[in-house]
């Protein structure tokens, strides 16, 4: 093994946020799109609980959370100083209640769960980062950093369960802010669609060319 291997899901916030600080680092790896519903049997082995992302490192060392693949990535190479603009306590209310909150309103079925009143609680918490954003361009400053990069994968994934309400709400930094982070080219570049990887597929490079 040459360059680590990444195993990801397009569509999942935890591993977006692992892309994003992979590419801004430019670090190479060989991509490997994962089918949730049949995990391929090389990810349990590096893995066991599975779950996307997990970066299998070319010496055979795994790191297995969204936050250390970022962490590692950006401790290779961080030409933005994304490290620099990194609010753990942000990015663990983001990942704790918010994301609690976040799963209830998106997968009520799933939870058993009264999707109003969990879509409320985390607008409440998206109150806090409207006025943070009131004041700066992005949640560290005003050059974008490790908390948007953290976070805003996962106010898209809100946003989008239904897009006409988030749009009503009077949240125009935050509205704002998400837009831009989707329309960057960091963004559309880590969303490239894959086909579910095979154990004789080629690799696949990413960042990719």
């Amino acid at each position: 093994m040459i360059d680590p291997i990444l195993y990801s899901f397009r569509r999942c916030p935890y591993a977006m946020r692992a892309r994003l600080a992979l590419l801004v680092s430019a670090t190479t790896c060989e991509i490997r799109e994962v089918k949730l519903s049949q995990k391929p049997a090389e990810l349990i082995a590096a893995s066991p609980k599975a779950t996307v992302p997990v970066l299998v490192l070319p010496g055979g060392g795994v790191v297995e959370e969204s936050r250390e693949i970022m962490a590692w990535a950006l401790a290779q190479r961080d030409p933005e100083g994304w490290l620099d603009r990194e609010d753990r306590n942000l990015i663990e209310m983001n990942d704790g209640p918010f994301k609690h909150h976040l799963d209830r309103y998106k997968y009520p079925e799933r939870h058993g769960s009264q999707p109003g009143e969990h879509r409320a609680a985390a607008l409440e918490l998206l109150r806090g980062l409207e006025a943070r954003l009131a004041l700066q361009t992005n949640l560290c400053g005003d050059l974008r950093g490790l908390t948007d990069a953290a976070i805003f994968p996962f106010v898209r994934q809100f946003a989008e369960t239904d897009r006409a309400w988030f749009d009503a709400q009077p949240l125009p930094h935050l509205q704002a802010w998400l837009a831009r982070h989707l329309a960057s080219e960091l963004f559309a570049a880590i969303m490239l669609r894959l086909q579910p990887w095979q154990p004789e597929d080629a690799p696949i490079l990413f960042p990719a060319g």
